[in-house]
């Protein structure tokens, strides 16, 4: 349950509420519309990450959804399984990422992907022994993509965790 009742939307500013207007009737969003200009802001980088960026979208969901994982955020996770499924991400796939990096069910870039993701939610700061060898796999690009994405998931599973964002019933 929400630890803060979602705001109203009629109180919200009429650019926020148009913005708001044209999204998916997510929680996450009708929450961080009381933040007014934040909404727009999150979006519209969450959009280049999701839809613009040169990263493997397999790799993209598979950085989310450990994540997701690692910061105990159910609703991340639930939104992001389904885009994962709807990639044709297994289940099998899908449960690798929840046990780690050495799971067999992953090729040895994905494992290099998880390696990197765990070290960056932990330590803020890849070491060598895991940008490393992702950086021999990866052009800088895509590199500079996964690290903000991990950044961004962080900043968007604390958000959800700390304001106990409800999963949409009608999704479940």
């Amino acid at each position: 349950m929400a630890r803060i009742p979602y705001p109203d939307r009629e109180t919200l500013s009429p650019e926020t509420q148009e913005f708001l207007g044209k999204l998916p009737p997510l929680n996450l969003f009708r929450m961080m519309a009381g933040g007014e200009g934040l909404l727009r802001a999150f979006v519209r980088l969450g959009n280049h990450l999701l839809f613009k960026s040169k990263l493997d979208p397999v790799l993209r969901e598979i950085t989310i959804l450990r994540v997701g994982a690692l910061s105990g955020a159910r609703y991340e996770v639930f939104q992001h399984e389904r885009i994962a499924r709807g990639l044709g991400m297994t289940d099998g796939l899908l449960a690798a990422i929840r046990s780690g990096p050495d799971d067999p069910a992953f090729t040895d870039l994905q494992r290099l992907v998880m390696r990197f993701t765990d070290d960056v939610v932990a330590n803020v700061r890849a070491s060598d022994a895991t940008f490393e060898p992702l950086r021999a796999q990866l052009p800088v690009a895509q590199l500079q993509e996964l690290t903000v994405t991990i950044g961004y998931y962080m900043m968007a599973s604390r958000f959800l965790e700390t304001f106990g964002i409800d999963i949409e019933t009608a999704a479940r």
